[in-house]
């Protein structure tokens, strides 16, 4: 059989499920803002040109596998539906079995603001309510800020934020964010951070 065409749906924000536990509400704010200088003819070619990959899962509720943070602010500045690519139909699996598949094929974070990983039944129902990780802003902010490059691997920023919660004092962000950032960068030029996807630390002399 010939490949099918990718399953093109139009679904509301508030009815897509999350698959993460937290996003960097710092790194939400900047995406609405640059959402507000768009106008309206660039909106519509944003939304038609960024579909929200998910999967089908149980009670074919929508699960959204990347682009939390866009949805979370496109949530906020009253957009109501975006178009979504369905990855895996998932939908005859019961809950448990759905969420297996998800930790096996890293479709799935369930990790708090602390980077303690919960159960799946914690992860929230709703974009709406994912709770914010400061670190996983920071991290945000360092990536655009050349700190590493961009890489395909599942939840690269977490990886990130979680060893810049290992080195960094979550005060620090909260009292002066940039020098949390300069701190931030200096970290992700060291070797201890070569583990990590995207690492561009200095190159061997």
């Amino acid at each position: 059989m010939a490949n099918r065409e990718p399953l093109l749906k139009s679904v509301p924000i508030a009815e897509l499920r999350p698959t993460q536990m937290t996003v960097g509400l710092r790194e939400v704010q900047e995406k609405r803002r640059r959402w507000r200088d768009y106008d309206p003819e660039k909106k519509r070619a944003f939304l038609g040109a960024h579909m929200i990959p998910t999967l089908l899962g149980p009670k074919k509720h929508h699960y959204l596998i990347d682009h939390h943070h866009l949805s979370r602010a496109l949530l906020e500045e009253g957009v109501e539906t975006v178009l979504v690519t369905v990855v895996a139909d998932l939908h005859k699996l019961d809950k448990d079995a759905f969420w297996t598949v998800c930790d096996h094929k890293s479709w799935v974070h369930p990790y708090d603001h602390d980077g303690e990983r919960q159960d799946f039944d914690d992860i929230p129902k709703a974009i709406a309510d994912l709770k914010d990780d400061p670190f996983r802003s920071l991290a945000g902010e360092l990536r655009r800020a050349g700190g590493f490059a961009k890489d395909t691997t599942p939840f690269s920023e977490f990886l990130w934020a979680d060893f810049l919660r290992r080195n960094i004092k979550g005060k620090r962000i909260e009292d002066d964010f940039s020098a949390a950032m300069e701190k931030a960068l200096a970290l992700a030029k060291s070797k201890d951070a070569g583990y990590l996807p995207g690492w561009c630390g200095p190159s061997k002399g």
